[in-house]
């Protein structure tokens, strides 16, 4: 028995967005075997460093194919625009069995055609009128120097059906499809053309897609069926809406996976949040791709829009940080912030970025915190320093120069000295080590911070309580 074979092919005309890499999971977790393909075919938006942009954004996600092109530069059997002579076999055979025609209309006179149907409440689709022209017309045409689309010519009073992996039983009638455009003016292949074609050369057995391609799986299946070549399997996803309700776009939420990467976000946090977007999972814990695999079923899919939610996001990013080991977490800080962290200190500093902090950013700001001289204090934090006077601080200064290394001793001193006790006593204290009311555990902090630099800042703060 085959392996199940899934595909992801994706138009390198921008960065890859987050609607692009859910289609890509989707295939990832239920292929037994990968396939990554370029369609390339529209030269002129089609470029090479999108290519190259998009397989760097998948092998950071984790998501490698089995099958594909292994650099970004065209290779003829996993780029489209490179396989242009095999698509040509395919149309002569279609036009010597008659099933496709040169369509000599322009594209004036079809938009004339669409709109007299629409208003008179008639779905729009071709009238035929190029598949009726004989061999001499054909000549005539071809002698004026005009060039031609290639048609489809579907077959008539009769029906498609198929069942959807995800929504079930699909029917579409063939009448209201009309003739459909194959190959374009310019020699390309159409998209759905080359798209199923490929599907069935490279052995794709199962196909996830967005339902916004449902419309087109009643045309490559007749492609298919005409030419004699294997239909795989099709299922349709909802799409992911936005915050406000409307298709997930850069307006209202959407980001390129680079965009995301470059904000700090983590492979597993992107991966889980997107595997759970309009699929179903027993469990809300954090899994890796091999995880997420295990629990994927294409019978958990949703048939209703998903919504995109960036408190979503965050909390599978709030996820992978806490579980980072050292190694992982290390090589996520930028290198300005890692600079700024003593050797010996590294592996506590790791501890209270996974408690306290979800991006790298915020991360840099506790690495300033902590191990440069420079405090910032707002006036909220100046507040309580004046609540707790000057001689809190005193107090907490000789408590530090005595007990250097021990919290506990250091605690005990100022509760019997200072005379202070819970809000009071640690409120103040955060706020002097700090210069913050938020944040890592008092003993982390007393722990991590150089003690000349930690009896600096109380005497500050004793100044600042005057």
């Amino acid at each position: 028995m085959h392996p199940r074979k899934t595909r992801f092919a994706p138009s390198p005309t921008g960065l890859i967005h987050l609607g692009n890499v859910r289609t890509a999971l989707f295939s990832k977790l239920y292929g037994q075997c990968f396939l990554l393909r370029i369609e390339d075919t529209d030269q002129a938006r089609s470029r090479e460093e999108f290519v190259a942009a998009l397989m760097d954004d998948m092998r950071w996600l984790g998501l490698t194919w089995d099958e594909g092109p292994l650099s970004a530069k065209a290779a003829a059997d996993y780029h489209q625009s490179q396989r242009g002579r095999l698509y040509d076999d395919y149309f002569l055979r279609l036009v010597e069995e008659g099933l496709a025609y040169p369509c000599f209309c322009s594209p004036t006179e079809l938009e004339i055609a669409r709109k007299v149907q629409l208003s008179a409440g008639q779905p729009p689709r071709y009238s035929g009128k190029c598949g009726r022209l004989n061999h001499d017309d054909i000549a005539a045409k071809y002698a004026e120097g005009l060039k031609p689309t290639l048609r489809f010519r579907v077959p008539k009073d009769a029906v498609v059906e198929f069942d959807d992996l995800v929504r079930g039983p699909q029917r579409f009638t063939n009448n209201d499809i009309g003739d459909f455009i194959i190959r374009r003016a310019d020699g390309s292949a159409a998209f759905f053309f080359c798209n199923a074609i490929d599907d069935a050369l490279m052995g794709v057995s199962h196909v996830l897609r967005g339902d916004d391609h449902l419309s087109n799986t009643p045309r490559q299946i007749m492609i298919l069926r005409a030419l004699d070549l294997p239909l795989p399997s099709y299922g349709h996803t909802a799409l992911i809406l936005g915050d406000d309700g409307a298709p997930l776009s850069k307006r209202n939420g959407s980001r390129s996976i680079r965009e995301l990467r470059e904000e700090g976000y983590m492979p597993l946090a992107i991966n889980n949040m997107l595997a759970r977007l309009g699929h179903h999972y027993d469990c809300e814990t954090l899994l890796d791709l091999d995880g997420l695999s295990d629990g994927f079923r294409v019978e958990n899919l949703g048939k209703s829009p998903a919504r995109f939610d960036l408190t979503h996001l965050n909390h599978w990013q709030e996820l992978a940080v806490r579980t980072a080991d050292d190694v992982t977490l290390w090589h996520w800080l930028p290198q300005d912030t890692r600079i700024l962290v003593p050797e010996p200190q590294e592996s506590a500093f790791l501890d209270i970025v996974r408690s306290n902090c979800r991006f790298p950013h915020e991360a840099h700001q506790w690495a300033a915190i902590l191990f440069s001289d420079a405090l910032e204090r707002n006036a909220e934090v100046l507040d309580i320093a004046v609540q707790a006077g000057e001689s809190f601080f005193r107090v907490a200064y000789d408590a530090a120069a005595q007990h250097p290394d021990d919290y506990p001793a250091f605690l005990e001193y100022l509760k019997r000295h200072a005379g202070a006790k819970g809000k009071g006593l640690f409120q103040p204290l955060r706020a002097a080590f700090t210069g913050r009311l938020d944040g890592p555990e008092l003993p982390k902090l007393y722990a991590i911070m150089e003690p000349h630099r930690l009896r600096m800042r109380l005497a500050e703060f004793a100044q600042s309580a005057q």
